[in-house]
C-alpha cells in the first residue's frame, strides 16, 4: 500500500483507528474521517509517529449521514492526493435493546448511519474509480450481517442490508477493475458496546463480556489488511464461537436459530 491513498471512515477509534495505524506502517497516504475531529487529530499523530509525513495524513471530519457534504469531501481528497485507491466504509453504530423497547427513531438512525451513509459515500467515490478503471471499496459489515442476535434487531437489519448492497455492487463493477470487500468481524475488543444505542437512542454504556473477551483490535487489523492486500471478497475476522456461527448458519440454520435464542 506504499504511496496508495486509503480513505477510512470511523477512523477515530476501534477497528478504523487500528487499520489506520497498520496502513501507516506500509507508507500509505491516509484520509481519516469521523465526526470527532479531536480524536482524528490524535489518530493522525499516531500515524505520523509510525513514519508518515505530515502531508501523507489528511484529517477530514465527516458525518456520513450528511449526504450534501460528501461530494465536497471527495473533491478535497482528490485535490490533496489525486486519487482514491481504497475506501474503507467503517463508520457505524450498534444497538443494545429489545425490539419491544426500541423506538422507531433508533432504527432509522441505525439504518441512516450503518447503511445509507456507507452507500452514499460509496456512490460519491465510485465515479472516480470507474473513470480510472481501478479502485477498491471495502465495508465493515459484521457476523451480525449474517446471523441474528438478541438486543440487536436494528443493528442486524442494518448489517444484513450492508452485506446485500455491497455483494450486489460487486456484481456490477468487478468487471470494470473495481474490487469490493466485505469485512465480517466477530467480537473485537473495541468500545462498540459502550457506544451502542439503547431503546431511547441514548448511549447504552454497557459492558459486553463477549467483546471484552474478543479478538484484540490490532490483531483484527492485521487480518483485515492482509485480506485487503490480497483483494479478498469477504474477510471474516474473529476468534470466538460467533465465527463458528457463520458455518452453522450455512449448514444447519435450524440449529443456529435454537442456539441464538435469547435466554428467558
Amino acid at each position: 500500500m506504499s504511496d496508495r491513498t486509503i480513505w477510512i471512515t470511523g477512523a477515530s477509534s476501534g477497528i478504523g483507528e487500528a487499520l489506520a495505524a497498520r496502513f501507516a506502517q506500509e507508507g500509505a497516504n491516509l484520509v481519516l474521517s469521523a465526526r470527532r475531529e479531536s480524536e482524528l487529530a490524535r489518530v493522525a499523530q499516531r500515524c505520523r509517529n509510525k513514519g508518515l509525513s505530515a502531508d501523507q495524513v489528511l484529517v477530514l471530519p465527516l458525518d456520513v449521514t450528511d449526504w450534501d457534504a460528501l461530494p465536497g469531501a471527495v473533491q478535497t481528497v482528490l485535490d490533496q492526493f489525486g486519487q482514491i485507491d481504497l475506501l474503507i466504509n467503517n463508520a457505524g453504530v450498534s444497538q443494545r435493546s429489545l425490539c419491544v423497547d426500541t423506538d422507531m427513531s433508533v432504527y432509522r438512525q441505525l439504518l441512516d448511519v450503518d447503511v445509507l451513509g456507507q452507500s452514499a459515500l460509496t456512490k460519491a467515490v465510485l465515479p472516480h474509480m470507474l473513470a480510472r478503471g481501478a479502485g477498491h471499496i471495502a465495508v465493515t459489515a459484521s457476523v451480525a450481517g449474517k446471523v441474528g442476535a438478541p438486543l440487536r434487531t436494528g443493528y442486524c437489519a442494518a448489517k444484513h442490508a450492508v452485506m446485500g448492497f455491497f455483494d450486489s455492487l460487486r456484481t456490477e463493477v468487478e468487471g470494470q477493475g473495481i474490487h469490493i470487500s466485505t469485512i465480517v468481524p466477530g467480537f473485537i475488543r473495541t468500545d462498540i458496546a459502550r457506544s451502542a444505542l439503547d431503546g431511547d437512542g441514548k448511549t447504552s454504556d454497557m459492558e459486553d463480556e463477549d467483546i471484552i473477551n474478543g479478538m484484540d483490535v490490532t490483531d483484527c487489523a492485521e487480518v483485515v489488511v492482509k485480506g485487503l492486500n490480497s483483494k479478498k471478497r469477504e474477510i471474516a475476522v474473529g476468534k470466538g464461537k460467533e465465527m463458528a456461527a457463520l458455518w452453522v448458519k450455512r449448514l444447519s440454520p435450524e440449529l443456529l436459530f435454537r442456539l441464538a435464542r435469547a435466554p428467558r
